[in-house]
């Protein structure tokens, strides 16, 4: 692949040679168990990415060297134990087989953390100041304990060799112990540790000292570093590149990785990992810097999505190696498929930051789009293959995501399959979100399976609503229906839904309706959908109050994800208000009257607007369902022990001669979830079709 030739260029890391220059960087995972080993459903996460050609894999972000570093809330792999350095063994084993590279993310995580929960730690920083982020108290750290710390990580290095790795990334990033002790902002130290910027380096040159001593000079080490802290107080650019230099000319290093920002503040945060809002590699410049100043290779992480980009910023020299980290976990076969010029088959990552933000729930990781990531080890397939059996027609009711991952992975078992969707086009309510401002590249999920239905061969019907008749003339042996819903807005009869007096979120976002000057947008649920359609009323020019009955506007809309909002909202002066119940709506002349509740105290308050907005969820639309459930060999019925288990449905081996067919739903018009569950539920049931 001529095209790109720069991504398959192989590169020395210290002794070791990595097949090409991208890497799945450091993130944390949240899939270590027993105690932070890195067992079977981490081994196959990323033997996976070895499989789909990943040159290099940095596991284990803030992967921890000390007991008082807590990792058990979030799952993160355990360094401080020889009991990891067999499970190690397994990983190293199943990466090389496939010729790939692995190493694993290294620290002490300080102050950033959370002390409440498995042995109650004492969290410790350079000067005991608190993380905003985590909520966390600390003590003033010792001496005595900076020197265990320091032993510490050199253990951990050792363990990381004798299991077998291939090297070891100490991370000065993210506000952990090494660059806290380097920030002026968080060490206000006068001892032999803190003040002048040799005293601030101490620690983190102890640390390297310590490691290359215990693992010699054929084993990798390097550092993740930010290229700018971003606060007022804090690291700049310039004193960036200053450390890197400082530690680059030690020779103890073999690399450095560079990102953007800190994220000690929710704000900052969001810069980390940079959602669908951020253009591409927003802070490329921070890492190309850092290289200006060093002679060791400078891997950069942060939105390089497809091969394109990375071709790019390869043969401009800005960096040595690209992160393609959230594009690994949409698609692990990525640079396989680049290989193999089958650019249009990668299932390119959208940035939604379903990933990130569950991990910082203390959630696994997962994709929104891709169900199989992080699955492997239950049997949840990548590559679909074709059946052995009988070849089935099947029929698939609706164009959401559930339906063409439904038709998607029919056709890829190679059986006969026909996708209805009422609407002219793909997509269903992943279409509605992306007409949002910060939400548009959401509809890359759409376009990928567009293609592959296209490749498939898929007999899409669009701007067919399928109805009984419909279905029943095309003698199918399966009918899947993920028809969605419809928004929940006759919930309270006293909102007024039937008089016309209030409208959906969807009736905005579809462009059914006209946006209003002066809008309340009523948001119960919290997510995505009512902070887009503030972000997306404002922009029209309209003066918008968000008002919830939950904690705060946004409340379950991740931690990478609602700064981006905010910082959207606040600029386009939105009131955000919590708190409060929507009890009634009313008409006053040719102005509305949106009475609202006090979550706690009952009190009552009015708004006079010229349009209320409710985002009360889906409710599932049955009712095709139902007039088909009867008529059906299964009744309709999914057996959920099979499904949970990832096996076949039994009713399949059941013949469908004649009229007869199985029935199934999936999706929102089961039960109103989210965009990966939808089409995880299409992907477990059909694979076995």
């Amino acid at each position: 692949m001529s095209q790109f030739d720069a991504i398959f260029q192989p590169i020395q890391i210290g002794n070791l040679t990595i097949r090409n220059r991208v890497v799945s960087t450091a993130h944390a995972e949240v899939y270590a168990t027993d105690g932070g080993m890195t067992t079977d459903r981490y081994v196959k996460y990323y033997e996976e990415k070895a499989k789909g050609g990943c040159g290099l894999c940095i596991c284990g972000g803030s992967s921890v060297v000390s007991i008082d570093s807590p990792q058990g809330w979030w799952s993160s792999v355990n360094l401080s134990t020889d009991r990891i350095i067999p499970h190690f063994q397994n990983l190293a084993d199943a990466v090389h087989k496939h010729g790939g590279k692995i190493m694993i993310q290294i620290t002490h995580m300080g102050r950033r953390s959370r002390w409440d929960g498995y042995d109650w730690s004492t969290l410790m920083s350079p000067s005991g100041i608190r993380e905003p982020v985590h909520r966390s108290t600390c003590k003033t750290i010792e001496e005595e304990e900076i020197w265990r710390v320091i032993g510490d990580f050199a253990q951990a290095a050792r363990r990381a060799k004798e299991g077998g790795l291939d090297g070891v990334e100490l991370s000065a990033v993210h506000q952990h112990m090494i660059d806290q002790f380097w920030s002026p902002r968080v060490n206000k130290r006068t001892d032999e540790w803190g003040g002048s910027f040799e005293n601030r380096m101490r620690f983190g040159m102890e640390v390297l000292k310590a490691v290359r001593a215990e693992v010699g000079r054929d084993f990798a080490v390097g550092m993740r570093i930010c290229g700018d802290e971003f606060h007022p107080d804090g690291l700049t650019h310039d004193d960036m590149k200053q450390i890197a230099a400082y530690y680059d000319a030690t020779g103890l290093l073999d690399f450095f990785g560079v990102i953007g920002s800190g994220c000690d503040t929710h704000n900052t945060l969001a810069n980390v990992i940079p959602n669908m809002s951020f253009p591409p590699e927003p802070f490329l410049h921070l890492a190309a810097g850092i290289k200006e100043v060093v002679k060791i290779p400078v891997i950069h992480a942060q939105n390089i999505k497809d091969p394109n980009q990375a071709q790019r910023i390869l043969e401009g020299g800005y960096v040595d190696l690209v992160g393609m980290t959230r594009a690994h976990i949409a698609d692990p076969h990525i640079i396989a498929k680049i290989k193999m010029g089958q650019i249009d088959q990668i299932r390119q990552c959208v940035g939604a930051n379903y990933c990130i933000d569950r991990q910082y729930q203390g959630l696994d990781v997962l994709c929104i789009q891709n169900a199989a990531t992080s699955r492997e080890h239950m049997g949840v397939p990548h590559i679909i293959e074709k059946t052995e059996g009988i070849k089935r027609k099947v029929v698939v009711v609706g164009g959401g995501p559930a339906g063409m991952e439904a038709a998607r992975v029919a056709a890829e078992r190679g059986h006969d399959v026909t996708l209805f969707e009422g609407k002219d086009q793909l997509g269903g309510q992943i279409t509605t979100a992306s007409k949002a401002p910060q939400r548009d590249q959401i509809a890359g999920i759409t376009r990928w399976y567009q293609l592959e239905l296209a490749r498939l061969k898929v007999d899409l019907r669009l701007g067919t609503y399928a109805d009984e008749p419909t279905i029943k003339d095309l003698r199918p042996d399966i009918v899947v229906l993920a028809v969605g819903g419809k928004p929940f807005v006759q919930q309270m009869p006293e909102w007024g839904a039937d008089e016309g007096l209030i409208v959906s979120s969807w009736d905005v976002l579809d462009g059914k309706v006209e946006p209003g000057k002066n809008v309340l947008i009523y948001d119960t649920i919290c997510e995505f959908t009512g902070m887009s359609v503030a972000d997306y009323l404002s922009e029209k020019g309209a003066k918008v109050e968000l008002v919830t009955d939950d904690i705060k506007p946004g409340a379950a809309v991740g931690g990478t994800t609602f700064p981006t909002y905010y910082r959207s909202l606040y600029a386009k002066e939105v009131i955000l208000t919590s708190d409060l119940a929507l009890h009634k709506v009313y008409r006053e002349g040719d102005q509305l009257v949106a009475v609202l509740e006090n979550e706690y105290t009952g009190q009552m308050e009015e708004r006079v607007v010229d349009q209320v907005v409710v985002e009360n969820g889906v409710r599932p639309d049955e009712a095709l369902y139902y007039a088909l459930k009867h008529q059906s060999l299964n009744k309709g019925q999914i057996d959920l022990e099979s499904l949970y288990a990832i096996k076949p449905q039994p009713s399949l081996s059941e013949s469908t001669e004649g009229d007869s067919f199985l029935l199934f739903r999936i999706g929102d018009c089961t039960a109103p979830r989210n965009t990966h569950a939808a089409i995880y539920d299409a992907l477990r049931l059909c694979k076995d079709f």
